[in-house]
């Protein structure tokens, strides 16, 4: 008896060290280290929805594979669950005798292909690459073409292909979540967990993946804004899962991933059908572009990184076009946005909607209330920073170097006036003026930002006249 109980001490020990050691096995932050493993049970409240995206990014990337499919070098890790300790699932190879799924735990096992034994059972062969034996799953009945064909597959066997696959396209990614019930580990050497309730739509940062259960083999750990950490063990391909698609339902659903996460790349993938949803939205501009402004009824050239609430989507009859109504989350001017919403029908990359904008908060601009109501009528004043002139007027048609750290943001106006710009070495506002402009809106192509900055020295400018309009400043010396 003494003897069997520190022979169970001592698997529990070995399998604590393997935890520890093991790449595939991952823990959020405040796990406590324990000599006891736990076999908790899936107990969750979920809820499904259907995202396309979330679809789309499975289908390219998991693809299921059926036993029968199965080629020899794929790895499956053990991971048994309470009724795999009772039945044996392995049997050694050299010896004949069945194999405990418990000394196997977290091994790695490498598919070898199947064969006939002498007593016509079909085998299922394997590898075992942490201590180099050979293992078995026996089919206890009909043939391998007769079982494989099933959705069972081969007890305790979580697909590593997922995880690997899962960690190289998610690693560091944004995602949001999609249902409001996530676990954390509450023992670094077991599997003890807690449920834990977050925000539904909350954007998070994937920062480890590693193993779930053979039915849930990706374990995602993400972290949100405040450093808190959470997980959710998700089905990918399915591939030796163990459960048909129909029983994903009910407290099932949520383990599919897209009914837990949602990857920033691909939300913004719009569909006629789901556009709606995206109503009330958070995006920020990932390129520069222009919008139309609702104060000025002018096209306003944006900067990437403009954050904005989405008002309304109005797809056109007559073309493959919207009209997105967004709201500054600053000022709260209200611009317009054509853009395509789906990206097979956009002919050029820069109408894409997923192209033009990107889920989530922008940079965010701290301005004083009366800047932003300079900002909400396109004026710039003296003392604004180069993201409030960003805000009111757009980002700068090409920028001009002059000594002492100063510099000018130029913009071509629609009544062939130039608007001057001037920033102290400080990246402050100090004047601005308005010269005549012989190219009118459209500023001359030589002296674009890249000519500039790259000459650092000064341009000569034409002549300048005083403006007339109270918000700016023309005093000083003429540039």
């Amino acid at each position: 008896m003494k003897r069997t109980i520190f022979t169970a001490c001592l698997s529990v020990a070995f399998l604590a060290a393997s935890a520890q050691t093991n790449p595939y096995i991952v823990k959020t932050k405040g796990a406590k280290k324990s000599a006891e493993t736990h076999m908790a049970d899936v107990i969750a409240e979920a809820q499904e929805e259907d995202e396309e995206s979330s679809r789309d990014f499975i289908s390219q990337n998991f693809k299921y594979h059926s036993l029968c499919d199965w080629v020899e070098g794929m790895k499956f890790m053990v991971m048994p669950e309470k009724y795999d300790l009772v039945v044996k699932t392995f049997t050694d190879a050299a010896s004949g005798r069945e194999v405990s799924s418990m000394t196997l735990k977290y091994k790695v096992m490498i598919y070898k292909g199947h064969t006939e034994s002498q007593d016509g059972h079909a085998h299922v062969n394997f590898l075992c690459q942490d201590d180099n034996k050979a293992y078995y799953f026996e089919i206890g009945y009909g043939s391998f073409e007769d079982y494989c064909f099933q959705k069972m597959g081969v007890p305790t066997l979580a697909y590593l292909g997922d995880v690997d696959i899962a960690r190289e396209k998610l690693m560091d990614k944004t995602l949001y979540t999609k249902t409001k019930f996530y676990r954390i580990d509450t023992e670094y050497d077991g599997e003890g967990f807690q449920e834990v309730q977050v925000d539904q739509d909350m954007e998070v940062k994937v920062v480890a993946v590693g193993v779930g259960s053979r039915k849930y083999p990706v374990k995602i750990i993400v972290e949100d804004k405040n450093g808190n950490q959470f997980y959710q063990n998700v089905a990918m391909s399915k591939t030796n899962c163990g459960m048909r698609d129909d029983e994903f339902v009910a407290d099932e659903a949520r383990y599919l991933f897209k009914n837990s996460f949602e990857l920033q790349d691909d939300i913004m993938s719009i569909s006629s059908k789901n556009y709606k949803q995206f109503i009330g939205k958070v995006v920020h501009t990932k390129i520069s572009m222009h919008m139309l402004n609702e104060v000025s009824s002018k096209q306003q050239k944006i900067p990437r990184l403009a954050e904005y609430n989405i008002v309304s989507i109005s797809p056109h009859k007559n073309d493959d076009f919207s009209t997105v109504k967004l709201r500054n989350t600053t000022t709260g001017n209200f611009f317009y946005a054509e853009a395509v919403l789906d990206q097979y029908k956009a002919t050029e990359e820069n109408t894409f909607f997923g192209t033009i904008f990107a889920p989530g908060p922008g940079k965010k601009v701290v301005t004083s209330e009366a800047t932003r109501a300079m900002i909400r009528q396109g004026h710039v004043g003296i003392g604004m920073t180069g993201d409030e002139v960003e805000m009111a007027a757009g980002e700068a048609d090409y920028v001009e170097y002059a000594k002492s750290g100063v510099y000018y943001w130029v913009y071509g106006r629609s009544n062939n006036k130039l608007l001057y710009v001037e920033f102290d070495g400080s990246g402050i506002v100090k004047r601005t003026l308005v010269a005549d402009g012989p190219y009118g809106p459209k500023v001359n192509p030589a002296l674009n930002k890249k000519t500039a900055a790259a000459k650092k020295t000064p341009v000569k400018k034409p002549a300048v006249k005083k403006s007339n309009n109270s918000w700016m400043n023309g005093k000083g010396t003429p540039l």
